[in-house]
């Protein structure tokens, strides 16, 4: 039996030495995903934040503005911080990565999102610190192998680009260390508690400094803003029509309400899909951004470019049984709720999640 998360972390304290208090550590927290909880950690009452991430970007800057939290520590230097300081850590939420598709060099992934997770996981095992971190559906590439969360299935995976083979390769190695028993039949090499999350297409506030990465919904704002026109690929398959190809796109304020539950709940290890369950267009995807902005849609398709092809995922979509029988009940915002949400109340005003 497990402790609930809301037991064993104090609340609404903020903590600017480390003083024997627990701590909770989010990596990756200037960017989109992870300012984003750590917003929704403060909405719940907890200041006693470490924040891991390469601070000296200034566009990141905005996402942490108003946010609460202990301390900032780089990342390159972050082991070596812990080493000094010895927080009591309660909980790691690792959600930094590099997440850019478009860069082909994997040895550069195989750094940040492979070999920099597992000295997480390690830091984990050695001080018993229940870890959530961020997988990627890119995992699943074309989905040969379908979109179920199974972890028989994880081996055969094939992405389609270097991000997702970092990822899928570090999902491999999690299974791995936590197959590995002790005389005692219990496994000795993984945290107390771990949740691997395969997050989708997520969307949503805080992707402001993402450039090319952003959200097809930023892009289309800002084309309509700009040009009173959004530009979406052709389809270069003929069993999909331009603007039908299919993804799963959940909005990033239910992925940070599921990171926090599994923390809190912490349910049976292992890997879950992070997503909707339900597969939409592009066109359905813009016609909600047109509709935020209370403008017929006008759209107009270009061909993709040549360098992403052939990695390009034409359908996605969640397989969302796991979570569900682990006791997750909150419904996830539709597409046309989210993406209103999104376009009225953050981009229209240039807002951030707070």
């Amino acid at each position: 039996m497990t402790t609930a998360w809301k037991i064993i972390w104090p609340k609404k304290l903020n903590w600017t030495s480390m003083d024997n208090k627990e701590y909770i550590v989010v990596t990756g927290a200037a960017g989109f995903i992870g300012s984003d909880l750590v917003g929704y950690l403060n909405q719940q009452g907890y200041t006693n934040l470490i924040l891991v991430d390469e601070f000296g970007h200034a566009d990141k800057a905005p996402n942490l503005k108003g946010k609460k939290y202990a301390v900032e520590v780089e990342r390159e230097s972050f082991f070596d911080w812990l080493k000094e300081h010895r927080p009591v850590v309660s909980g790691v939420f690792h959600i930094g990565a590099r997440t850019d598709t478009t860069e082909f060099d994997y040895s550069v992934h195989e750094r940040l999102n492979v070999e920099y997770s597992k000295k997480i996981w390690a830091y984990c095992v050695e001080h018993q610190v229940p870890l959530v971190y961020a997988s990627s559906a890119a995992t699943y590439g074309a989905g040969e192998n379908g979109y179920d969360d199974r972890h028989d299935v994880v081996a055969s995976l094939k992405p389609l680009n270097a991000y997702g083979i970092s990822k899928n390769e570090f999902d491999k190695w999690a299974l791995e260390q936590a197959g590995r028993t002790s005389g005692q039949g219990q496994a000795d090499s993984q945290p107390p508690f771990w949740a691997g999350l395969k997050f989708f297409n997520v969307y949503g506030p805080g992707e402001y400094h993402k450039g090319r990465m952003a959200s097809v919904i930023f892009h289309s704002f800002h084309q309509i803003r700009k040009d009173g026109v959004v530009k979406l690929f052709k389809s270069h398959r003929p069993d999909f029509k331009d603007g039908q190809q299919l993804r799963d796109f959940v909005y990033v304020k239910d992925v940070i309400k599921v990171c926090y539950w599994l923390m809190e709940n912490r349910p049976v290890s292992g890997l879950y899909n992070l997503g909707t369950g339900i597969a939409r267009s592009f066109e359905d995807l813009v016609n909600a951004t047109y509709g935020g902005l209370d403008l017929p849609s006008n759209i107009q398709y270009v061909d993709m470019p040549e360098d992403i092809r052939d990695k390009y995922q034409y359908f996605t979509q969640a397989n969302m049984d796991k979570l569900r029988q682990a006791g997750y009940g909150d419904a996830f915002y539709t597409l046309e709720a989210g993406v209103d949400d999104y376009v009225r109340n953050y981009l229209a005003k240039g807002a951030y999640y707070e």
